[in-house]
């Protein structure tokens, strides 16, 4: 174990897993910003790699080349009372990233293994001092399985296909609620059965369904733990 490795390993970690509309972005964002702690949306980085793929015109069947460029790249994440921030190359790209030409992109180079490989190592590159809130959906069973604390937040489709709606309206996109929930349920059955690292909770974790609670009660929950 190298230097680095170790004292990495000295960093506490609070790992939030759990599916899509769960409310575990807002969560992790909140405690972040709470503690004053790093933050890393593990979701965001595959997003900002097929961004930096576009800019650079790299193309997406050049595994090397895509591998390469997922190692190098400048990211980082800025949360604040607003929300978080994702910063490529030092510019604010937030609103990009959601796009439905990058999400394409993102989805395709998501099964190329040495881009897979070089986001693992990324991801483990932002557990940095005073600590760091890592959200996604294999934080606690694939990127930190030493985490400090392991949270599983979890909510009924129903509830996370009706908070997706609400958020978009607010945007206002007009989408479909019914459309909505099918595509949860289908993009919940591909994560848990996708054989790399796929969507479940480590057996250290502590499971939390959010349906009948709101955002500042999961948040209470969580500080009362640490």
């Amino acid at each position: 174990m190298s230097h680095a490795d170790i004292a990495s390993a000295d960093v506490p970690v609070i790992a939030i897993d759990g599916p899509g509309g769960s409310g575990k972005g807002t969560l992790s964002t909140r405690l972040a910003e709470h503690l004053g702690w790093h933050f890393l949306d593990s979701g965001a980085l595959y997003r900002l790699t097929a961004l930096a793929v576009m800019k650079n015109s790299v193309p997406v069947d050049d595994e090397a080349a895509l591998g390469a460029l997922a190692a190098r790249l400048d990211i980082r994440f800025e949360t604040s009372r607003d929300g978080v921030k994702a910063l490529l190359d030092g510019e604010d790209v937030s609103d990009r990233l959601r796009g439905e030409a990058v999400g394409v992109v993102a989805s395709k180079i998501a099964a190329t293994p040495a881009v897979r490989a070089a986001l693992v190592k990324r991801q483990r590159q932002f557990r940095r001092l005073p600590g760091l809130v890592a959200d996604g959906r294999d934080m606690g069973t694939v990127i930190f399985p030493d985490a400090d604390l392991k949270i599983f937040l979890t909510a009924s489709a129903e509830i996370r296909a009706q908070r997706r709606h609400k958020q978009l309206k607010e945007k206002g996109e007009s989408v479909n609620l019914s459309r909505l929930f099918r595509e949860i349920k289908a993009r919940d059955l591909r994560d848990q059965s996708r054989s790399i690292a796929p969507l479940k909770a480590a057996e250290d974790a502590v499971i939390i369904d959010s349906t009948d609670l709101s955002i500042e009660q999961v948040l209470t929950k969580v500080i009362d733990m640490i």
